[in-house]
């Protein structure tokens, strides 16, 4: 790391500003915050966990992505290269020693999963699964149309994208749960709570399980991410087995959390909004695209991530010394009003809607195609089988911090009941993992076109 006169520093980190995305009461100041940041300093310094730059600003975020490998996402984790702590900011205390994947990688190791893993999350590739989703969705509904009540994310949003994720992978089916827990709490726990050491556990079950099912799907193989995964080489040599485990830990975070949050987000404002629910319902061979797209501007489920700085530059105009740190808001350029008119408003029309919340350049989200598909399989279900739906404010419970994902633990609602289209989840799911068996439905769409069949 390049050595620097403490007085030129002061003079070049400018402006300086107090930001702490994971303080309590943050996600109810984001907007305020937001607006002061596009107001005056778009590029600022704030001393908070040792000292980075925050960029809010869209054309900020656009500069960073073109400049190449003057940034890095590399997290040194055994102190090899040149220690840098890849895409958190704070590192975080819990998977000390495991890099988070490919997202905290540089080309060409990076490079190299995505090409192995881009045949199955094309958006063809995830198209030949929409029957199986919707599969998913219509069996967590019948769970609970009788009833009269739901809790969106407990009885929804967290399970169909957990179980498609899974299906993806190659794991079974019936261990969704085991996946789940950790996946979710492992974000939305804060490192100071009792619950922890709980969580902790959860999470190690979890990656013992998928490193399990890498030396399974060695030994005998079967479709799906961890078998590419399985059979990666770099340069001729396979990646370590603590490197892969990071790999199909960072799909489980990005395919299960991501995707929940989203949801969550708008089922609530949805039914805050009844008559632009309605017109979502009667126009979505219209408006479902561009819906989803605002949903994504504006509830931004990964809020942002870091960069190191890889060398001296200049860029957006500011000077950059090697090793510092960078913290990229897609969620704060989002509301960039440069960009977007009336930014902090939900149109579900907008149009040229580029917004930044898969983030930008090579590391821009894998998984894009999955989350879209999804999002609005389970949307469109919930609009037609409970179309009165009416969440309820005093249960609902989001999390206590955006630091890591906007994401909702609870989210329960009350609709007219309904009558039941088919067997419950746990039979759907044992008839689902059946078709995933003799289709080979995890097979790359370079192997298999065809559609899922669900009988």
């Amino acid at each position: 790391m390049t050595a620097s006169d403490p007085h030129d520093d002061d003079t070049r980190r400018q402006p300086r500003v107090h930001f702490d995305r994971h303080a309590p009461g943050y996600r109810d100041r984001f907007e305020e915050q937001t607006r002061a940041f596009h107001a005056g300093c778009p590029l600022a310094w704030t001393d908070t966990y040792g000292g980075h730059w925050v960029a809010a600003g869209n054309r900020e975020l656009l500069a960073f992505a073109r400049a190449g490998q003057k940034l890095s996402n590399d997290h040194d984790v055994h102190g090899e290269r040149r220690g840098y702590q890849g895409i958190s900011i704070p590192a975080p205390e819990r998977g000390k020693g495991f890099r988070g994947g490919f997202l905290e990688m540089d080309p060409p190791e990076q490079r190299a999963y995505r090409t192995a893993l881009n045949p199955y999350l094309s958006p063809a590739a995830v198209a030949r699964w929409i029957p199986f989703i919707d599969e998913v969705a219509r069996a967590c509904l019948d769970e609970r149309i009788e009833s009269g009540r739901i809790d969106f994310v407990d009885d929804l949003a967290n399970i169909v994208p957990a179980v498609f994720t899974l299906a993806m992978m190659g794991v079974p089916l019936k261990k969704w749960q085991l996946y789940n827990e950790p996946a979710h709490a492992g974000v939305y726990t804060p490192p100071d709570s009792p619950d922890m050491p709980r969580v902790v556990e959860a999470h190690m079950a979890m990656l013992k399980d998928i490193a399990t099912t890498l030396h399974e799907v060695r030994a005998h193989p079967r479709p799906g991410l961890a078998d590419a995964l399985a059979r990666l080489e770099i340069d001729g040599k396979p990646p370590s087995d603590l490197d892969l485990v990071g790999a199909m830990a960072l799909l489980i975070g990005g395919g299960f959390d991501t995707t929940t949050a989203l949801t969550a987000h708008a089922l609530e404002w949805l039914s805050q909004h009844p008559d632009q629910r309605t017109r979502l319902s009667r126009e979505r061979d219209t408006l479902l695209d561009t819906a989803t797209e605002e949903f994504l501007r504006y509830f931004t489920p990964a809020p942002g991530d870091a960069r190191t700085v890889a060398e001296d530059c200049e860029i957006a105009g500011k000077e950059f010394k090697e090793g510092e740190r960078v913290w990229l808001s897609w969620a704060m350029a989002n509301r960039d009003p440069a960009v977007f008119p009336d930014p902090d408003r939900v149109d579900l029309e907008r149009g040229g809607n580029r917004h930044t919340a898969f983030g930008l350049g090579i590391h821009r989200c894998i998984g894009s195609n999955v989350a879209r598909t999804v999002f609005k399989r389970m949307l469109i279900q919930v609009l037609d089988r409970i179309p009165d739906f009416a969440c309820d404010p005093e249960g609902t419970v989001h999390y206590e911090t955006i630091g890591v994902i906007q994401g909702m633990r609870h989210l329960p609602a009350t609709f007219t009941p309904g009558r039941r289209l088919g067997p419950g989840l746990d039979e759907t799911l044992e008839t689902l993992q059946r078709a995933c068996d003799e289709q080979g439905l995890a097979e790359p769409v370079t192997v298999r076109k065809a559609e899922a069949k669900i009988r």
